[in-house]
């Protein structure tokens, strides 16, 4: 079983320019779930979405190509697939002569598919298409309106508290001071989150701390995401939640991962100002 410090993170790699699907390092989720109390049936759905900015190719030709690669992992995959491995992996095409567009879509979703263990989607938006790319942030009441004092900087699921004695509520709450690091290199990783949910009413102070509380807290993106959606679900018991956060991008990759347990449609993925 593939580990994170098996990983090529936070390691001298050699650059490889032909194509090497081999290069993909899958790391099974299941481990960092059990630390979260899950297995067997998840108590929510969702999707990771990968947005690639650093993706060329040569036609049959030997002219460059270009495009941005958007993949969507489901959640239920077995594996996630460890960033630095994806962006050796998309520039081992830098100097691969393909077909086309669509002989590269073909070895992105197969590779890809297999990496996460499970069916991938893969789009392509190609350089007559980028003036049509828009960007706009994530809606809802901005946590970090509140004038707070913090002296705590690692996750504390106490802090999440909500009003039982009052009638439900459904409020969308979003924060852009969400900061995580690596969990190999300790590199920052910095993120937009918003939270969705139909129950009592969440302590917004207490929230905003919580989220702050990951700010030296070491995992990948995709198990802060879960962490803070089972935190906010046992602490708070809403009825509806979905938990959805935009990170930055590093290595000219972005990772978007979305958990909900109720239907609100795919989300969106529009690229915030930071990204």
């Amino acid at each position: 079983m593939n580990t994170p410090d098996q990983s090529p993170l936070g390691k001298s790699s050699a650059y490889q320019s032909q194509y090497a699907p081999e290069l993909l390092f899958p790391i099974p989720r299941q481990q960092k779930r059990e630390e979260l109390g899950l297995s067997g049936t998840l108590p929510f759905f969702g999707v990771d979405i990968w947005n690639a900015y650093e993706l060329s190719w040569l036609n049959m030709r030997g002219k460059p190509q270009v495009a941005i690669a958007t993949v969507t992992a489901p959640a239920d995959s077995p594996n996630i697939v460890e960033s630095k491995s994806f962006k050796l992996y998309l520039n081992s095409f830098n100097q691969t002569r393909l077909a086309g567009p669509e002989a590269l879509l073909a070895l992105l979703r197969d590779d890809l598919s297999n990496g996460f263990g499970a069916p991938v989607h893969v789009t392509l938006t190609h350089p007559e298409q980028f003036g049509k790319i828009g960007m706009g942030e994530l809606e809802g009441t901005l946590l970090d309106r509140l004038d707070i004092e913090v002296d705590d900087y690692s996750p504390a699921p106490q802090l999440l508290k909500a009003n039982h004695e009052e009638a439900p509520v459904e409020e969308t709450l979003v924060s852009h001071l969400l900061k995580s690091n690596c969990l190999v290199t300790g590199q920052p990783d910095w993120g937009t989150v918003q939270i969705r949910y139909v129950g009592p009413q969440i302590n917004q102070e207490g929230l905003l701390k919580y989220l702050i509380g990951f700010r030296e807290h070491n995992e990948f993106h995709e198990q802060c995401v879960e962490r803070i959606f089972m935190d906010v679900l046992r602490q708070c018991q809403p009825s509806k939640l979905a938990v959805y956060a935009r990170y930055t991008r590093r290595g000219g990759l972005d990772i978007n991962p979305w958990r909900a347990n109720f239907s609100t449609g795919k989300p969106g993925n529009l690229r915030g100002a930071r990204q």
